[in-house]
């Protein structure tokens, strides 16, 4: 215990250490023994879970994170702080190159990436892990590079593509065509499938599977438009037994139901900043609230409208907060934090057939969540630009607040430039984010600067 606990704090140490620059984070050899972290499959496995750790804590997938500056980016949520802020600006669509939270999610993916890069090397160098095991723990750390690396691509377009620790190379490493990058993610996680097991090495879903690869891998086929590959991934995923989904619209958000594919599990039992972040009680919300727009799209007989969402009515006035996760009590032992459930599964698997007019297939996995919510289903004759409305509609009712989903979806579905309808200040240009600025002053190769900043 006491080993692992120390190699833990290395681990610790490492990460630390490399968030000071964007690519400047090698680790001189005598901060960290590798030999030491990757002598056996425990301490190994020590230092995935360090990984893992810190990607709860804070990164693009970490709960409330992300999710809530894309919800106020696009059409989710309101912003009602008054003070001018970093938080502020983003919910205006006003983000500038020095904006904090620009900075901070860049800073913390590539933080990410480096520390599963070392992680990889580490595998690769020991002769004492057995090749079963090293499967895994490549698997998973390829995995987690892959998806900080996506959400990179989506937020900032040409990104680096760092696949070493090397000072040399990182420091002066150049910007990936966006096309390529998508190339390279294709290739890692098609490695990554191979590594894999469809089986969790955990009941809990706390780890990622094979099948969490596969969904990866598809929504990178969408962003290249290859609808029939992205199809025979997702439907690995909705025909497997491993999965099913959920009746009961209070169970979605539980950590034991069948239709999470990968959840991230918080430290002591903690409530998850999902549940608190849109609280708000008696009172007008002094930071986030939804919009009426996103509350307009449901329904008045939809589920999820009457259990995801609580209404407060406050000096004449109605608002209304998001409450899918609902421990707020500090003993929280039925909520962990989900990353990726079937119904996603579901969803990008009807936009897929419909793009390729396979519109009687696509109908049962749109009508799912619809059903579940008690809402009417579809049915033929439908056309090809109402289905596509439909599913996007669908998923904005059915992932509002969750990981940055609209955001993703409207990109995806070019159609980001609905968005000044309700956000006045939106410009083409928002689809991307500034490179930081800090970072282009300790990197020249990472200019050009994204249009419009």
């Amino acid at each position: 215990m006491k080993k692992t606990k120390f190699i833990i704090v290395m681990i610790v140490i490492l990460i630390t250490a490399s968030c000071e620059k964007l690519i400047e984070v090698d680790i001189p050899d005598n901060q960290i023994d590798r030999e030491a972290v990757f002598k056996d499959v425990q301490t190994a496995n020590s230092a995935l879970a360090a990984l893992y750790a810190d990607v709860m804590k804070n990164s693009p997938i970490a709960g409330a994170n992300l999710e809530t500056n894309l919800s106020a980016y696009t059409d989710e949520l309101d912003n009602y702080t008054t003070a001018a802020s970093d938080t502020r600006d983003i919910f205006l669509n006003q983000q500038i190159d020095t904006n904090s939270i620009v900075y901070s999610l860049w800073a913390n993916s590539y933080k990410h990436i480096y520390t599963a890069n070392s992680i990889l090397e580490g595998i690769e160098g020991s002769t004492a892990i057995k090749a079963t095991d090293k499967k895994y723990l490549r698997g998973e750390a390829l995995l987690i590079r892959t998806i900080m690396l996506f959400y990179l691509n989506q937020l900032y377009g040409d990104i680096p593509y760092p696949e070493s620790t090397n000072y040399n190379i990182n420091n002066t490493i150049n910007k990936t065509a966006s096309t390529e990058v998508l190339t390279k993610m294709e290739s890692d996680l098609f490695e990554v499938s191979l590594l894999l097991q469809n089986d969790y090495r955990n009941a809990e879903r706390i780890y990622p599977n094979r099948m969490v690869a596969r969904l990866l891998l598809a929504k990178v086929y969408m962003a290249k438009q290859e609808w029939d590959k992205a199809e025979s991934a997702l439907k690995e995923i909705t025909q497997s037994p491993l999965y099913q989904m959920t009746n009961d619209i209070n169970k979605v958000f539980q950590k034991t139901e069948k239709h999470i594919l990968w959840q991230l599990k918080p430290h002591n039992n903690q409530s998850l900043p999902q549940a608190s972040i849109y609280y708000f009680v008696n009172a007008a919300p002094s930071t986030y609230a939804l919009t009426a727009t996103l509350i307009n799209s449901f329904s008045v007989g939809d589920l999820r409208k009457q259990h995801w969402i609580a209404a407060v009515n406050f000096n004449g006035n109605t608002y209304y907060r998001a409450e899918k996760y609902k421990n707020r009590d500090f003993n929280n032992t039925m909520e962990y934090s989900i990353v990726f459930r079937l119904e996603e599964a579901y969803l990008l698997l009807a936009e897929t057939l419909v793009q390729q007019n396979k519109f009687n297939e696509a109908l049962p996995y749109l009508n799912a969540t619809r059903q579940r919510a008690q809402i009417p289903t579809l049915a033929m004759p439908i056309s090809k630009d109402l289905l596509m409305d439909e599913i996007l509609l669908e998923n904005k009712r059915e992932f509002f607040t969750e990981m940055g989903h609209r955001f993703l979806d409207l990109k995806r579905t070019g159609k980001l430039n609905t968005l000044p309808n309700t956000k006045p200040s939106w410009k083409d240009y928002h689809k991307l984010w500034p490179i930081p600025q800090k970072e282009i002053l300790l990197n020249a190769n990472l200019k050009p600067q994204n249009t419009g900043y």
